[in-house]
C-alpha cells in the first residue's frame, strides 16, 4: 500500500511538473509577411491554418518592429533575444563594419566548415556575431541542456540566429538541394538528415509545374498576372504556369527558394526533425524554430501585389494547417505552444505608387554614392567617403586626421549636402544618435538599430515610400509602418483566445516566453512583456 501511495504521489508530481512548461515550443517566422496579408487574403484562407491560429489563439493586431534597419538578420535576432541591434549586434544582413574596416555577413564564421553536401562558403556560418542570449539559449540553460533546440530555414541566418548559441543543431538549405549545417554544431550531420537529403525531396517539387492553387478568379485581391511591377523569376516572364523543371535545368536547386514549394520542403523537414529527434515526447521542453523564407524571395522579385505572392500565401496557409494537424497527433493539442510572426514587413512597389499619383521615387544608390564622393572632392580636394551602405555614411578618418580637418565640421558639411537630396527626410550624426532622448520616434528607431562600433558617422532616413531598389518587386528596411507592422500570433499551451489592438513591439516576444516558460530572461532584453498571453 505504501509503495502504491509513493508511486501515485510521484505520478501526480510528475504531471504537475509537466504542466509548468509545454512539451514543445515552435517559433514560426514568415519572412517579409505584412499583417495586412492576414486581412487581404482572409476570404481565401482555409479554416485550419492562419484562421485557426487567430480564432483559437491570441492575435496582436498592432505589433511592430521598433528599430531601423528592418532586415532579415536583425529581425530574427530581435525576435529571439528580445532586444534590438544596438544591443545584440546584428545591425544588418551584410554591412560595413567600421571597427573591422571591412564588409561582413551576419552569420559569417571562418573558423567552422560545412557539414553536408554544400559549398565551402555556405557552411562557414555560426551565431558567434550575436552578442545577446536568445530565449532558446535560456531554455537550454533552464533544462540543464536536456531540452533540445533545433533551428531550420531555407536561409542560414533564419536558422542560426533563432536557434542561438547553445542549439543542438541549425540547418539551412543549400543550392545543391540538401539541408546543411556547420561544424559549430557537431562533427557530422545526424543520420536522419543525411537520409532525408539522400531521398532528394526537393526533386518532387522541382519536377513539377507551379500552377495556381485555386481558380484564377479567386485572386482578385492582386494585380493582373504579368503586370509591369513584377520582375522576372529566373529569366521567366512572370506568368502562370511556371515550368519548374525548366528553371531547375538552367540553374540549380536553389530555384526552389523563389517558389512556394520551398516552404513545403521546409515543412517536410520540420516533421522529420520532430519524428527523429523525438521533439515534444517527454516532459522536458524542446524548442523548434522554423523560418519560412520563400515569401521573402517571391516578395522581392514579384512584389506585394503579385498573384504569385498571393498564391504563395494560400499555399502556406495549407502548409500551416497540415503542420498544426501533425502537431495535434504527434505532440498533443494541449502540449505545444506556437508563436508566429515575421522578421519584417515590406513596402509597396514605388513604380506602382507613382503610377497612382503618389509623388515618390526610387533611390539610385550608386549615383548617390558618386555624388557624395564628388562633393567631397570638390569641397575638400579628396575623397573622405570610406563607404555608403544600409543608409550609413562612413568617413575615412585617417584621411580626415591627415588633412587636419575637424571631424565634426566634416559631418556637419556632409549633413547639409545630404539634406539637399530630394529623397532625404532626416540625417542624423553619430553624436545625435547616441544622445537620443526618445522624443523623435525616427531617431529613436535609428538609435535602437545603431552600434557605434560598427555603424557609420551619419545615418540617413529616406522619405516615406522612397526605396533603394529597382522598378519591379519590392524591398524593406525603413522604420515606417509598411516595414514594421507584422503578425504576432500565439497559440496552444495555456494561451486563451483573444485579440489586442494596442501597439506592441517585437522585442516583447522573447521575455514573455521566458516568463511563460519560467526561464531566465535573455540577457539583453528590456523585459517589457505581453501580459495577455500570461496566466
Amino acid at each position: 500500500m505504501k509503495k502504491f501511495l509513493l508511486l501515485f504521489i510521484a505520478l501526480v508530481f510528475s504531471n504537475i511538473q509537466a504542466q509548468e512548461r509545454p512539451k514543445l515550443v515552435v517559433g514560426i517566422v514568415v519572412d517579409q509577411m505584412k499583417m495586412e496579408y492576414l486581412y487581404r487574403f482572409s476570404n481565401d484562407f482555409s479554416e485550419n491554418g492562419f484562421k485557426r491560429l487567430m480564432k483559437e489563439g491570441f492575435t496582436f493586431h498592432n505589433a511592430h518592429y521598433n528599430y531601423m534597419p528592418t532586415y532579415t538578420g536583425p529581425g530574427h535576432a530581435s525576435i529571439y533575444t528580445g532586444t534590438t541591434p544596438s544591443v545584440h549586434g546584428i545591425v544588418g544582413n551584410n554591412w560595413f563594419n567600421k571597427g573591422l574596416g571591412k564588409e561582413m555577413y551576419c552569420t559569417d564564421d571562418n573558423s567552422v566548415t560545412t557539414l553536408g553536401n554544400g559549398t565551402d562558403y555556405e557552411g562557414k556560418m555560426s551565431p558567434k556575431n550575436l552578442l545577446s542570449t536568445t530565449i532558446t539559449d535560456e531554455l537550454k540553460l533552464a533544462t540543464n541542456f536536456k531540452g533540445k533546440v533545433i533551428g531550420m530555414s531555407l536561409k542560414d541566418r533564419g536558422a542560426i540566429l533563432p536557434a542561438g548559441h547553445f542549439a543542438d543543431w541549425a540547418f539551412w538549405y543549400s543550392k545543391t538541394g540538401a539541408f546543411i549545417s556547420s561544424t559549430y554544431y557537431g562533427n557530422q550531420l545526424p543520420d536522419w538528415v543525411t537520409q532525408f537529403n539522400n531521398e532528394k525531396h526537393y526533386e518532387k517539387y522541382l519536377n513539377t509545374t507551379w500552377e495556381l492553387f485555386k481558380p484564377k478568379e479567386v485572386y482578385n485581391e492582386s494585380l493582373n498576372d504579368n503586370n509591369p511591377y513584377e520582375g522576372k523569376l529566373y529569366q521567366k516572364i512572370p506568368f502562370f504556369p511556371y515550368n519548374m523543371k525548366d528553371m531547375y535545368a538552367n540553374n540549380d536547386a536553389g530555384v526552389l527558394r523563389s517558389t512556394p514549394f520551398g516552404n513545403n520542403l521546409l515543412a517536410d523537414f520540420a516533421k522529420r526533425a520532430i519524428e527523429k529527434e523525438s521533439l515534444g515526447k517527454d516532459n522536458i521542453t524542446d524548442f523548434l524554430t522554423v523560418s519560412f523564407s520563400s515569401t521573402d524571395y517571391i516578395g522581392h522579385l514579384l512584389g506585394p501585389r503579385s498573384i504569385e505572392l498571393q498564391d504563395t500565401y494560400l499555399r502556406l496557409d495549407q502548409t500551416i494547417a497540415d503542420f498544426l494537424t501533425y502537431l495535434d497527433k504527434t505532440v498533443g493539442k494541449n502540449n505545444y505552444l506556437i508563436f508566429l510572426t515575421a522578421d519584417h514587413a515590406g513596402a509597396e512597389n514605388v513604380t506602382y505608387l507613382k503610377d497612382n499619383k503618389y509623388n515618390v521615387d526610387q533611390v539610385n544608390t550608386r549615383k548617390f554614392t558618386q555624388d557624395l564622393e564628388t562633393y567631397s572632392n570638390d569641397k575638400y580636394g579628396e575623397n573622405l567617403i570610406l563607404n555608403y551602405s544600409n543608409s550609413n555614411v562612413f568617413f575615412n578618418k585617417e584621411n580626415i586626421e591627415a588633412s587636419n580637418l575637424d571631424i565634426e565640421e566634416v559631418k556637419t558639411s556632409f549633413k547639409a549636402f545630404i539634406y539637399k537630396q530630394d529623397f532625404v527626410r532626416r540625417v542624423y550624426t553619430d553624436t545625435e544618435i547616441l544622445n537620443n532622448s526618445g522624443n523623435d520616434i525616427y531617431l529613436n528607431a535609428i538609435a535602437k538599430g545603431y552600434d557605434p562600433k560598427q555603424n557609420g558617422e551619419l545615418v540617413i532616413l529616406e522619405k516615406p515610400g522612397y526605396l533603394e531598389y529597382g522598378a519591379t518587386g519590392t524591398t524593406h528596411g525603413s522604420p515606417y509602418t509598411y516595414d514594421t507592422h507584422v503578425p504576432m500570433l500565439f497559440f496552444g499551451w495555456k494561451v486563451k483566445p483573444g485579440a489586442s489592438y494596442n501597439k506592441k513591439e517585437i522585442t516583447q516576444i522573447a521575455p514573455s516566453l521566458a516568463l511563460k516558460l519560467k526561464t531566465t530572461l535573455p540577457n539583453g532584453t528590456e523585459a517589457i512583456i505581453l501580459e495577455e498571453i500570461l496566466e
